[in-house]
Order: structure tokens, then C-alpha cells, then sequence
């Protein structure tokens, strides 16, 4: 019983200790600090001081967060060198993307072009297959006309050829069998003759 007592005591007088240094403490540092902080802020006012801002260049000049500083400005440089890179690849792609569609004006001309090209070529061929259908007719029609000078006698061939031109004439004299072509020069004036003689000599 007397040690419990004893032990209540001593637990008395550990609270009332503890209780004591706290109070010190709280007299004689918190409470002069505060003091001293309502002071100089009162005074920063007065002197038109930002404090905060102050505080915070000298908490930057601080080993720990100079770096941390350093470090948010190197992420900014690589954050601005990102940009930058960005900003060079959407202008290339803009760039690539404008040759394409230049490459794509070129072919879609050059399919142009080979399409009148293909259809020109057929409108030669049409007119080449022409020539030579009338070309066949007007062999047709020629030699429809030798043979009727050829069963015409020599008298009536010869006025007719003298009033042609002489390319024409040549040709048909050319055409004319042998004999044929006796006779009518036969039938010419002198003169005629021997102009369509020389013609035909020369043109073989």
C-alpha cells in the first residue's frame, strides 16, 4: 500500500515536470517568435515588402532546391526541344503530303494525256483504214475506166486524153495496153504525140 502511494507520487511529480518544461517552452521560445514574426511582417508592410517573395528566393538559393530548380528547368528545355521537333515533323508531313498530292496531279494527267494519246491513235487508224477502202474503190473505178477506154476506138480516146491535164493523161496512156496505146497516139497531132511519148519515156 505504501509503495503504491509512493509510485503515484513519483508519476505526480514526472507529469508536473514535463508539464513545466512544456510551459517554458511555449513562454520563453514559441510565443517570443511569434511575436517577433507579427513584428517583421508588420514592418515588411509598412516598408512595402513582399515576403513571401523574398522568402522564396532565399529558400532557392538553398542547395536542395537550387537543383530541383535546375531539374524543372532542364524538363523545360527537353519539354521545349519537344516542341520545337513536333513543330519540324507536322511541317514535314505537310511537306511530304504536298508532293503527294502534286505526284498524284502529275498521274492523274499523265493518264489524261496516254488516254487522248490512245484515242488519237485509234482516230489515225480509222482514217488510215479509210484511205485504204477508198483507195481500193478508186483502183476499182480506175480500171473500170482503162477497160471502157480500152473498148473504145482509137479516135475517141485520143480528143479526150489531149483535153486532160498531163499527169492525168500519162497515167491513163500508162495503163493502156500496148497496141492501144499505138493507136491513139496514132490519132493525136504530131505534136501531142511526141509530148506524151517523151511524158511516158520520162516517167518510166
Amino acid at each position: 500500500m505504501k509503495k503504491t502511494k509512493e509510485s503515484n507520487t513519483v508519476s505526480e511529480v514526472k507529469k508536473e515536470k514535463s508539464t513545466g518544461i512544456f510551459q517554458i517552452l511555449l513562454l520563453w521560445i514559441f510565443i517570443p517568435l511569434l511575436f517577433a514574426s507579427a513584428v517583421l511582417l508588420i514592418l515588411a508592410k509598412f516598408a512595402d515588402i513582399n515576403v513571401f517573395d523574398k522568402a522564396k528566393e532565399w529558400t532557392e538559393k538553398l542547395p536542395f532546391v537550387s537543383e530541383k530548380n535546375e531539374e524543372e528547368a532542364d524538363d523545360g528545355a527537353i519539354d521545349l526541344v519537344l516542341e520545337e521537333r513536333l513543330v519540324t515533323l507536322q511541317a514535314e508531313i505537310k511537306e511530304k503530303e504536298a508532293e503527294l498530292f502534286k505526284l498524284q496531279s502529275d498521274l492523274d494527267k499523265s493518264v489524261d494525256e496516254k488516254d487522248k494519246l490512245l484515242l488519237e491513235q485509234q482516230r489515225l487508224a480509222d482514217e488510215i483504214e479509210q484511205l485504204i477502202n477508198d483507195n481500193d474503190v478508186s483502183k476499182k473505178d480506175f480500171k473500170g475506166i482503162i477497160t471502157t477506154y480500152e473498148q473504145m476506138s482509137a479516135k475517141s480516146v485520143a480528143p479526150v486524153i489531149v483535153k486532160m491535164t498531163d499527169s492525168e493523161a500519162v497515167r491513163i496512156l500508162a495503163s493502156l495496153k500496148p497496141d492501144t496505146l499505138a493507136a491513139v497516139l496514132e490519132k493525136m497531132e504530131p505534136e501531142d504525140a511526141a509530148k506524151y511519148t517523151s511524158l511516158l519515156t520520162s516517167d518510166s
